[in-house]
């Protein structure tokens, strides 16, 4: 891979840290990338439809634009969970691309 393409971004397991790097686009989403990588137990049970919030990561750092942003049922979705974090997002719905560059993804229970 092209080093200039690749996004470099840390996800957090409980204490366990994983270092990512990864190509643009390289994976449908975050959650297939967290996993495919990373694998944690029931995680993402609706497929990636945003309606089970079985994905949940909490994003520090990265673009602002990774916080700020809210796509397909997310919205709904986290209200109805009573989810009202700023910085909380349905890791199915967050897109592979540049934004992540220096984020750490935490994984919430």
């Amino acid at each position: 891979m092209d080093k200039k393409k690749i996004i470099g971004f840390k996800v957090m397991e409980g204490d366990t840290c994983y270092q990512m790097e990864v190509g643009a686009h390289e994976y449908r989403n975050l959650m297939v990338l967290i996993n495919d990588r990373v694998c944690p137990e029931n995680f993402g049970e609706c497929g990636g439809q945003g309606r089970c919030a079985t994905c949940l990561v909490r994003i520090e750092g990265g673009a602002d634009a990774l916080r700020k942003e809210r796509y397909r049922n997310e919205k709904s979705t986290m209200q109805r969970k009573g989810i009202n974090e700023v910085d909380a997002r349905l890791s199915c719905q967050v897109m592979i691309d540049f934004l992540l560059e220096g984020a750490t993804i935490y994984i919430e229970p």
